[in-house]
C-alpha cells in the first residue's frame, strides 16, 4: 500500500473532529478534497473507516484501531515540528565556544551579555584553554566553535569568518614612556626589561613572526601565561610588555599604561570565529556567529 502522509493527516483530523467540513477548515483545504481522500483511504485499506451519521463521522471499531496509531503517528511529527520551532525561536539549545581567557573577556563578553539578553534559554559553555587544546576539541567535536586570536596556519578541514581587526603594541606605565620618549626603534627594545606572553599562544606567535621578519631577536625578563597579569605588572613598572591596544583601551585612557611607538610597526591582524568546515553550526551557535559578523556590539 502507498499512502502518504497527508492521506493519514486528513484521517486523524476527520476522526478528531468528527466532521468533514470542521476537518477541511483546520487543514485549509476543501470539503471534496477531504472526502476523496477519505474514501480512498478506505478503498486502499479494504475496509470502512466511519460510519456517516447526521450528527457527523463516527470511527467504526476497525477505524478506531486504526486511529489509535495514526494517531501516535501525527502526534509525534507535529511535536516534533514544534520542538523544531521552539528551538528556531531559541526557547532552549546550547553553545560550547572555545577561547582564551583573554578574548572571552575582551571580545566575547560584550556579545554574549547581548545573546543573553535575548536568548536567555540558551545555555553556554565557555572552555578556556591553550589554542592547540580548543582546535583538537573542535576537531573532535567537542566545541561548536572558537573565538581566537588570529591569524593561524591554514587547514582545509577549517573554516574562519573575520569579526575585527586589532592592533599590537608595545605598552608601559608612565616611567618607560618617558624612558623611550614615546617612539622607539624595534632593536632598541632590547635595552629594557621585557614581558611576553608565554609559548604557545597565537598572540606569542604572531610576536616572534614580527620579530623574525625584521630580523629582531629579543629575550624577555618574564613570560607570563596570564595577559591580565602582564598588564598588572606593566603598570607597576616591572617593563615594557606587549598587548592589544583595543583590549587595554581603559588603561589608556587613565593614564595607567602608555603606549610606545615602534619602528617599523607591528603589522595588525584580527579576531576570527573558526569551525570545522564541513560542518552547519546548530541554530543557536548560528545566532550568535551572525550576530558578531554583524559587529553590533563592538
Amino acid at each position: 500500500m502507498n499512502t502518504n502522509y497527508e492521506t493519514y493527516r486528513i484521517f486523524y483530523y476527520v476522526a478528531t473532529c468528527g466532521s468533514i467540513s470542521k476537518a477541511a477548515e483546520q487543514l485549509l483545504i476543501s470539503q471534496p478534497a477531504v472526502s476523496f481522500q477519505i474514501k480512498s483511504l478506505e478503498e486502499q485499506l479494504g475496509i470502512t473507516l466511519f460510519v456517516r451519521t447526521k450528527k457527523g463521522f463516527i470511527l467504526t471499531e476497525e477505524g478506531e484501531i486504526f486511529f489509535s496509531h495514526i494517531k501516535r503517528g501525527i502526534e509525534c511529527f507535529t511535536n516534533g515540528e514544534h520542538a523544531l520551532t521552539n528551538f528556531q525561536d531559541l526557547d532552549y539549545g546550547s553553545i560550547r565556544i572555545g577561547a582564551s581567557t583573554t578574548v572571552s573577556k575582551y571580545v566575547l563578553m560584550p556579545y554574549l551579555e547581548k545573546f543573553h539578553e535575548k536568548y536567555p534559554n540558551i545555555d553556554i559553555q565557555i572552555i578556556n584553554t591553550l589554542t592547540e587544546t580548543l582546535l583538537t576539541d573542535l576537531r573532535n567535536g567537542n566545541l561548536d566553535l572558537l573565538l581566537l586570536n588570529l591569524p593561524m596556519e591554514e587547514a582545509k578541514d577549517l573554516k574562519i569568518q573575520k569579526v575585527m581587526d586589532v592592533h599590537d603594541i608595545f605598552v608601559g606605565n608612565k616611567k618607560y614612556y618617558e624612558l623611550t620618549k614615546g617612539k622607539i626603534k624595534l632593536e632598541e627594545l632590547k635595552n629594557y626589561p621585557l614581558l611576553f606572553q608565554k609559548s604557545p599562544s597565537n598572540t606569542r606567535n604572531f610576536l616572534n613572526q614580527y620579530l623574525k621578519k625584521n630580523h629582531v631577536s629579543l629575550v624577555p625578563k618574564m613570560e607570563i601565561v596570564s595577559y591580565n597579569l602582564i598588564m598588572d605588572f606593566i603598570r607597576i613598572g616591572f617593563g615594557i610588555g606587549y598587548a592589544t591596544e583595543e583590549f587595554i583601551q581603559e588603561g589608556l585612557n587613565k593614564k595607567e599604561l602608555y603606549k610606545t611607538q615602534v619602528i617599523p610597526e607591528v603589522p595588525k591582524r584580527f579576531i576570527g570565529i573558526v569551525t570545522r568546515s564541513k560542518d552547519i553550526p546548530n541554530y543557536s551557535a548560528k545566532k550568535l556567529m551572525d550576530m558578531m559578523a554583524k559587529k553590533g556590539i563592538m
